[in-house]
């Protein structure tokens, strides 16, 4: 195990904050999109701090990464948009953004179900490491972690949010 600290919660407030500044700033009405499963988390609980009406869209990755073949389908959660994504201005929420892999992957599939008006994206941690050309919009906090480790975003039974630091 790591002994990097990050407090989720500060960081959650943090984003919260650049949300509402976000949302103030938009002429657009905005819809959340959460990644399974960290990112859904986030969303859900940004969609009741900011009280925005509607429900969060679900994205996930599995149908459309590139090592499936190796990881078949994963236990994550099904896509589920319950809203038109023609012409919507999404903002996609995720809890760490690394290579890049698993972004490429919701963006296909969110294209599958329609062209955005525009999409953002605003992560808790960016941990650098990309194998892709993609940076977040928002990243409440950047850190530097070997390859060899994983950093996870852990939702507790009080709904509140923790880091995970783990051996890969």
């Amino acid at each position: 195990m790591s002994s990097l600290t990050l407090d989720a919660e500060a960081l959650y407030r943090d984003l919260l904050k650049a949300m509402q500044l976000l949302m103030a700033t938009s002429s657009e009405p905005i819809q959340l999109v959460g990644i399974a499963s960290g990112g859904v988390w986030l969303a859900e609980r940004l969609q009741l701090d900011l009280k925005l009406p509607g429900k969060v869209g679900t994205l996930s990755s599995a149908m459309h990464r590139d090592d499936f073949a190796k990881r078949g389908l994963a236990s994550s959660s099904q896509t589920q948009l319950p809203f038109d994504v023609n012409g919507a201005h999404l903002v996609v929420v995720d809890d760490v953004l690394y290579t890049g892999r698993t972004l490429r992957a919701v963006i296909n599939e969110l294209f599958d179900y329609g062209r955005p008006g525009s999409v953002k994206l605003v992560v808790l941690v960016d941990r650098g490491g990309r194998e892709l050309p993609v940076q977040p919009d928002l990243a409440m906090a950047r850190v530097a972690l070997p390859a060899s480790q994983s950093l996870a975003l852990a939702r507790l039974a009080d709904g509140s949010f923790s880091f995970e630091v783990q051996d890969r």
